[in-house]
C-alpha cells in the first residue's frame, strides 16, 4: 500500500524508474524501529524497578541464587540485557542502578536508546 501512495523513484545513475525498497519506505513514512522501542522500555522498566527498594520485582533482580548450575552457557538474563544496552549507548554499566535512581538522567538514558542507530536486517524493514 506503501508504495502506491509513494509512487515509484527515478534512479538518479540509470535515470529508470524503480519501485522503493523497504528501507526507503519506512524512512518516508517514519516508522518506528521495534529494536529501538523493546530498548527504550526495557531501560523505563528497568529504572522503575531499581527504584522500589526492598519489593517483589526488585529483590528478585538483586536475588542470586545459590547451588550448581547446570552445565553449558548460562542464559541471558534480563540484567544482562540491560548491560549490553547500556554498552551499546556507550553508558557505565556498573551502576545502573545508580544510575536509575537519578530520574533526569535515567529519561536522558532512555531517549538516548530510544534515538539508537540499529542496523538494519536484510530483506526485514
Amino acid at each position: 500500500m506503501l508504495r502506491r501512495v509513494f509512487g515509484p523513484k527515478r534512479d538518479e545513475v540509470t535515470g529508470e524508474w524503480r519501485k522503493l525498497r523497504n528501507e526507503e519506505l519506512s524512512d518516508l513514512y517514519s516508522l518506528r524501529n521495534i529494536v529501538r522501542v523493546v530498548k527504550s522500555r526495557r531501560m523505563r522498566w528497568a529504572g522503575h524497578v531499581a527504584r522500589m527498594g526492598g519489593r517483589g520485582v526488585y529483590m528478585v533482580l538483586v536475588w542470586k541464587p545459590e547451588g550448581k548450575r547446570p552445565l553449558g552457557r548460562p542464559r541471558r538474563r534480563w540484567e544482562d540485557n540491560i548491560k549490553m544496552d547500556l554498552q551499546e549507548v556507550g553508558g557505565a554499566f556498573a551502576g545502573w542502578m545508580e544510575l536509575n535512581q537519578d530520574r533526569d538522567r535515567r529519561w536522558a538514558l532512555v531517549s538516548t536508546v530510544m534515538n539508537l542507530r540499529v542496523p538494519k536486517m536484510r530483506g526485514i524493514s
